[in-house]
């Protein structure tokens, strides 16, 4: 036997989710210093099983569903300092990324509730440091404080007699439960001001696709001729809010093999507003009648780019041919602090059947198809980012990232190095 290696143990009986889940999380060191209530423990599992069987594919979704249950794990898990904290959050979020490793989406938020506490801890002045020993250390200081030695000689318990010796224990006793309950009162209140934030980040999920429809007057015109790709709700709504004033003409494109364009349009025209579906190949034809393009995103890239949509990169280049605006409408929650080191780390392949059928069986087995979900779009292609906050420049990002992810990055370098 390998050293380090364990022979497996044997179970009489299936695990519980919540026996599951705790066996999951003492694989991470840091997971010892929780202890998860069952309501905890069947949420994170639920979560995690939806996420394995990509039953969750909208990205705000996914986005809100990992902020509510960091939320519970705030609010129901044991902690006993914020370095306790932010481990369990960091297990948890590790886990989570076990069961979809290509999902961005988790990384953003886990690092952003993280970036949260750490404000939260900044700003009310909480420090972790051992009790007895801060009362140990007060108590040895005289009444000035700078812990001279008593002016009367160096008396010790050894050699108090027991009146005293009693008098220096019930007062090293009081400062002890002094110390506790105003820590304890610390963390009570820091674990409100938490989870308050972590409400309001919530809701800011909820208005972030209202939020950015506010801004679509400053970027439509009317009678321009808008070209938009696929299926996305934000882009949806940025239309819509345009359309309320003005009129203009949108060309979607079907977005082969999902050909989620038709719903696109199907939405758009609900909102009296004039589309025309294209096919994917006769972007670069009509780019030069198109005034702006409007695209959606899954994540923004650390240093600007895209992970779009397969058919986005085609479209953006294009329009950099043409010399045509790419505006990409995205919430803040989609931007990422990772880099884009390796395009295909970030992509997943699903079933070419959608390409080929594989009912052209002498077919299939001459080709090799592959049916990426995602192209990546270097930020040289995109000319305005519009998000919740306003609109920013790709090379603008960074300011972004360390204002709301700087205390966190180290998750990111921890999850990605493994």
């Amino acid at each position: 036997m390998d050293i380090g290696a364990f022979p497996p143990t044997s179970s009489t009986s299936s695990p519980t989710p919540s026996s599951s889940v705790s066996m999951a999380m003492h694989e991470d060191p840091a997971s010892s210093l929780a202890s998860f209530s069952r309501d905890v423990a069947l949420a994170m599992q639920s979560f995690l099983v939806q996420l394995r069987r990509g039953q969750i594919r909208e990205s705000k979704d996914i986005a809100k569903g990992t902020a509510e249950l960091m939320r519970q794990v705030v609010a129901n898990s044991r902690w006993d300092d914020i370095r306790g904290l932010v481990a369990v959050l960091k297990a948890v979020g590790k886990r989570l990324l076990a069961a979809q490793p290509r999902e961005l989406l988790v990384v953003n938020i886990v690092c952003r509730i993280v970036h949260i506490v750490n404000e939260e801890a900044a700003s009310m002045e909480v420090v972790s440091q051992p009790v007895l020993a801060g009362a140990g250390r007060k108590a040895s200081l005289d009444t000035d404080g700078v812990g001279t030695p008593p002016a009367r000689g160096s008396e010790t318990p050894m050699t108090m007699g027991v009146g005293q010796s009693g008098m220096l224990a019930q007062g090293l006793g009081e400062q002890v439960a002094a110390t506790l309950s105003k820590r304890t009162m610390d963390m009570f209140r820091l674990k409100s001001s938490i989870i308050q934030e972590i409400n309001e980040y919530i809701d800011e999920l909820e208005g972030t696709e209202d939020d950015i429809a506010e801004k679509a007057l400053d970027y439509i015109h009317s009678n321009e001729v808008v070209l938009t790709c696929g299926r996305s709700r934000t882009v949806e709504m940025f239309l819509r809010a345009a359309a309320r004033k003005r009129k203009f003409h949108v060309i979607v494109t079907e977005s082969a093999p999902r050909y989620d364009g038709h719903e696109q349009a199907r939405a758009l025209r609900c909102a009296n507003i004039e589309v025309v579906v294209i096919p994917d190949s006769a972007v670069f034809a009509i780019m030069s009648r198109v005034n702006k393009v409007i695209l959606g995103t899954r994540v923004v890239m650390a240093n600007g780019g895209l992970i779009a949509p397969s058919g986005t990169h085609m479209i953006a280049a294009a329009a950099r041919h043409h010399s045509t605006q790419v505006v990409v409408c995205a919430g803040q929650y989609k931007h990422s602090p990772s880099f884009p080191f390796d395009d295909d780390r970030f992509n997943t392949l699903t079933s070419p059947d959608a390409v080929l059928p594989y009912r052209d069986g002498g077919l299939v087995d001459a080709v090799e198809v592959a049916n990426p979900s995602f192209d990546y779009v270097p930020p040289e292609l995109v000319d305005i980012l519009v998000d919740n906050t306003g609109s920013h420049l790709p090379s603008y990002l960074y300011r972004l990232l360390q204002e709301n992810y700087d205390s966190a990055k180290d998750f990111v370098w921890t999850i990605y190095d493994q």
